[in-house]
C-alpha cells in the first residue's frame, strides 16, 4: 500500500514551493513522482493545432511532477505535515475475516 495516494492532501517540505498545500492529482510509482495541484507550476508553449475553428495554441501553465520525498501527508487532526505508518486491522466481510492495512498519521495516531 502506498503512503501517498491520488486525492490526498499534502504539504511540500522542500524546494521552491516549500510550505504550500495541495491535492495529489496523479502518482507515478515508476519514477517516484507526484503531481500536486498548484505546486511546481511550469509554463508550456503549445503549437496551434488544426482543430476546426478554434485556436488551441499559446502559453499554458501546468503542474510539473515533484519527487515523493519532498511532500508529506497532512494530518487530518492538526492540519500539519505528518509521517505515515501502517497498521493491520481484522475486518469481517461476508462472513470471512480479512486482514487489511490501514494508513495511520504518526503525529496524531488517527487513521487516514
Amino acid at each position: 500500500m502506498a503512503k501517498i495516494k491520488k486525492g490526498d492532501l499534502v504539504v511540500v517540505v522542500a524546494g521552491r514551493d516549500k510550505g504550500k498545500q495541495g491535492r495529489v492529482l496523479e502518482v507515478d510509482r515508476d519514477r517516484d513522482r507526484v503531481v500536486v495541484e498548484g505546486v511546481q507550476r511550469a509554463t508550456k508553449h503549445t503549437k496551434v493545432g488544426q482543430s476546426s475553428g478554434s485556436r488551441t495554441g499559446g502559453i499554458e501553465t501546468v503542474e510539473a511532477p515533484i519527487h515523493v520525498s519532498n511532500v508529506m501527508l497532512v494530518d487530518p487532526e492538526t492540519k500539519r505535515g505528518t509521517r505515515v505508518g501502517m497498521r493491520s486491522e481484522t475486518v469481517e466481510r461476508d462472513g470471512k475475516e480479512r486482514t487489511v492495512r490501514v494508513r495511520v498519521a504518526k503525529r496524531s495516531g488517527k487513521d487516514i
